[in-house]
């Protein structure tokens, strides 16, 4: 890889949508482990507005979530005063999260009657894994993995 490249891309955080952000901070900083590092109202100035293609009548709050390895890895978008659209299948896209623990974060997710998968192992290049993905509240994929040995 060029010096050029490596220095000129850098992932910053995804963006979820979401109705209610106590109940998805259940999931994912309850659950998952994400540390919450900010949570603000947004102006109707907002970037989001636009970006997500909110209409100016709802209001919404932003919260960013951190990893234990990077800060402000992901955002929830609480968006009120609107219906948001529920995803339809096939699913577009996913967040991908290494956890430890796969099993038990998968149950405590189950017990909140979220839809998950079936547990699956498989093998990559380096390490063998097992995965298993849930809906969230909002509709949202996640899949979550565990390395094991």
């Amino acid at each position: 890889m060029s010096a050029k490249n490596s220095e000129s891309v850098y992932f910053k955080r995804s963006t979820l949508l979401v109705s209610d952000l106590e109940q998805s901070l259940k999931v994912y900083r309850d659950i998952l482990g994400f540390e919450v590092f900010q949570i603000k109202d947004s102006d109707k100035d907002s970037f989001s507005y636009p970006v997500f293609k909110i209409p100016v009548e709802a209001d919404i709050r932003f919260a960013t979530l951190s990893s234990p390895s990077q800060v402000r890895t992901l955002g929830l978008t609480e968006v009120k005063g609107i219906r948001l659209p529920r995803l339809s299948s096939p699913i577009m896209s996913s967040l991908v999260i290494k956890v430890d623990n796969l099993e038990e974060k998968i149950a405590k997710i189950q017990s909140l009657g979220l839809e998950t998968t079936g547990l699956k192992e498989d093998q990559g290049n380096d390490f063998s894994f097992l995965e298993q993905a849930f809906i969230d509240f909002d509709g949202h994929l996640t899949v979550l993995y565990q390395i094991i040995d």
